[in-house]
């Protein structure tokens, strides 16, 4: 009989991918509600909508490429 992998980690790779896929939209959907509420507030309309949108899209960026790398690295060490 082959050696066949754990079923655990297979779980685990589907649950770090379907993370991953969740990180960068939901990264600038906060970044887009904390600048429209901040923008009612202090009526700074549209700066700080513009500003928080961009922190969290390069927010979800970071993240996004730091799972990535993260899972990269298992990879190798399953090997």
């Amino acid at each position: 009989m082959p050696d066949r992998p754990p079923r655990r980690s297979n779980y685990r790779k589907v649950a770090a991918l379907s993370s991953l896929a969740l990180m960068l939209p939901s990264s600038i959907a906060v970044g887009l509600f904390m600048g429209y509420f901040l923008d009612r507030l202090l009526g700074t309309d549209p700066w700080l909508l513009i500003v928080f949108t961009l922190f969290g899209v390069a927010s979800g960026f970071l993240s996004l490429f730091r799972g990535l790398k993260r899972l990269g690295l298992e990879k190798d060490d399953e090997l």
